[in-house]
């Protein structure tokens, strides 16, 4: 295995989740979204050749991505299509968008987590980082579901918050 390919292929594993992502803000449904991957994968792999080092795999991959999902639609047209190709393409340019604030997006979470209150940190980590549910939390930290509940609602609207003034700092 050459560089170039090894190099190919780190990019391609360590993207997947935000093509996936690209890809189901664009198709709303995660096994059409799961084909869709499927197949992107297929081209972008095929035309691994096309891609040059060094230049933005994300937006090379996005665009190879939106493709699929024009495909797909197409494949599907005997079914009724909630968007015409226009909005689409609008959600398709709003999605690029916000994967471009992707990386300060990412940091300033990280950021705001740590933020939070230690009941609200502590919370934030057991259901989102351990994927525990609401009612194992409860029984470890011996309180009621809805205080957990609650506990998470008001640890998401902190970080809401925190992010969003982080992003309007960010752009200022």
């Amino acid at each position: 295995m050459n560089n170039e390919t090894a190099e190919f292929i780190q990019l391609l594993t360590s993207h997947q989740s935000r093509i996936y992502a690209y890809i189901l803000s664009l198709v709303f449904d995660r096994n059409e979204a799961d084909d869709v991957l499927q197949q992107t994968n297929v081209v972008l792999w095929r035309n691994a050749s096309d891609f040059e080092p060094g230049s933005n795999f994300v937006a090379w991959s996005f665009r190879v991505a939106y493709y699929q999902v024009l495909s797909h639609r197409k494949k599907k047209q005997r079914e009724k299509l909630i968007f015409d190709d226009e909005i689409l393409n609008d959600i398709a340019q709003a999605a690029t968008q916000c994967d471009q604030t992707f990386p300060t997006r990412q940091r300033l979470i990280q950021s705001c987590i740590e933020k939070l209150n230690l009941s609200q940190r502590d919370a934030v980590q057991r259901r989102y980082q351990n994927g525990a549910t609401l009612e194992s939390i409860a029984r470890e930290t011996e309180k009621k579901v809805n205080a957990v509940k609650q506990i998470l609602f008001r640890a998401r609207e902190n970080l809401i918050k925190c992010v969003k003034k982080g992003l309007s700092q960010d752009v200022s």
